[in-house]
């Protein structure tokens, strides 16, 4: 699919992998209210598609907001509530865990709020070059920030697949977010782990650098199934077209973190 609107050209692909009996991934784009998402249903739990699709239908759900901290809080509020419903699912099933990541970008106006939990990713390329915004909440990111694992022992860390935070698995779901401005020709990626187990970033960057937004999702999951696809992988991406500035709104006299 393939959305074309005044500042953002969008492309997504998902994939169930060549090992995966089902795709558990889901992705949202809604360019309109300035929403886009990958979920990815958690590995190894029962039900995961169950998650990753409750959380897809509760940020469908939002409407248009009138300002940034308004879209911020509604979808905060989508998301705990579908972890509510999560949790009771999970107790009236014995107590198991159904849970999946979200990675979200928020756009209001000329400002962008990545909002993620797990390891579903967020990437900006500016500029030519690409950085990582989110920050992948695992038990080997944690150790390698306390100094405890070095970047070389993390790639062979046995648990390098433990996620610490994700929606469905506390009762109080924990989300991080980073915010900015958008500059002209920024590009969004979100993806869920199944694409970088196996296409770097340096990579990731050549195929957004390259093409269309939809182009680029074709060429990535492409990549991904050639090296054996051993997960689902999805992603999704955003291209800022910046027309002269006739649409943009200013934001004279607002705060400088809208998102509060």
């Amino acid at each position: 699919m393939q959305v074309v609107l005044p500042h953002f050209e969008t492309g997504a692909a998902t994939h169930v992998g060549k090992v995966r009996e089902k795709n558990e991934d889901r992705y949202l784009v809604r360019p309109e209210v300035g929403i886009w998402m990958v979920a990815d249903g958690m590995g190894g739990h029962l039900a995961g598609e169950i998650a990753s699709s409750m959380v897809t239908e509760a940020l469908q759900s939002v409407g248009p907001a009138t300002s940034a901290a308004e879209l911020l809080a509604q979808c905060e509020e989508h998301i705990i509530e579908a972890n509510r419903k999560l949790r009771e699912i999970g107790r009236q099933r014995g107590g198991i865990v159904i849970g999946t990541t979200v990675a979200a970008l928020l756009v209001f106006e000329t400002h962008y709020a990545c909002v993620w939990s797990g390891d579903s990713r967020i990437y900006l390329v500016r500029n030519g070059e690409i950085q990582q915004i989110s920050r992948d909440h695992t038990e080997v990111e944690e150790l390698v920030a306390e100094g405890i694992l070095n970047r070389a022992e993390a790639k062979n860390w046995p648990r390098s697949n433990v996620v610490t935070r994700a929606i469905g698995v506390h009762d109080n779901p924990e989300l991080e977010m980073r915010n900015g401005v958008l500059e002209p020709g920024d590009t969004f990626l979100i993806c869920s782990d199944g694409l970088t187990a196996h296409v770097k970033d340096r990579e990731i960057l050549a195929c957004l650098v390259a093409g269309a937004a939809q182009e680029a999702c074709d060429k990535l999951v492409e990549l991904t199934l050639q090296r054996g696809a051993t997960d689902n992988v999805t992603v999704v991406a955003a291209h800022y077209h910046f027309d002269d500035g006739k649409t943009v709104v200013p934001f004279a006299r607002k705060p400088s973190d809208p998102w509060e």
